[in-house]
């Protein structure tokens, strides 16, 4: 079945850098555009950003364009998302699914908290 198992959150200070993995499985991820969402406490779940299937197209939240970066490997059946200068509002559990079509079922996320 479609599995999506997210890793690499953490605590860490205002403009500090975290990088984030998605492992995927259970469908031909090579074709599949890919997006990474995101949830902040009280608040529905937003998309932060999509990668097509071959990498070569990528698309951010406008309010995160320039800190923000995310990448695939289309042999490992992954896909990252580099954050860098971090904001408190950057607070959330992070989650990766695919980036078309209906949402599958969703992993357990990674948890990031930005404080000091």
């Amino acid at each position: 079945q479609v599995q999506f198992v997210e890793s690499g959150g953490g605590l860490v200070q205002p403009g500090g850098s975290l990088r984030l993995s998605c492992a995927a499985s259970g469908f031909i991820f090579r074709t599949t555009p890919m997006s990474w969402f995101r949830q902040a406490p009280g608040k529905e779940r937003e998309l932060v950003a999509q990668i097509s299937s071959g990498g070569s197209r990528r698309d951010y939240l406008d309010s995160l364009k320039g800190r923000f970066t995310i990448s695939r490997d289309n042999v490992l059946n992954t896909v990252d998302l580099q954050m860098r200068n971090l904001k408190p509002d950057d607070t959330g559990v992070y989650y990766c699914n695919i980036g078309i079509g209906n949402p599958r079922d969703w992993g357990q996320g990674t948890q990031v908290t930005v404080s000091s």
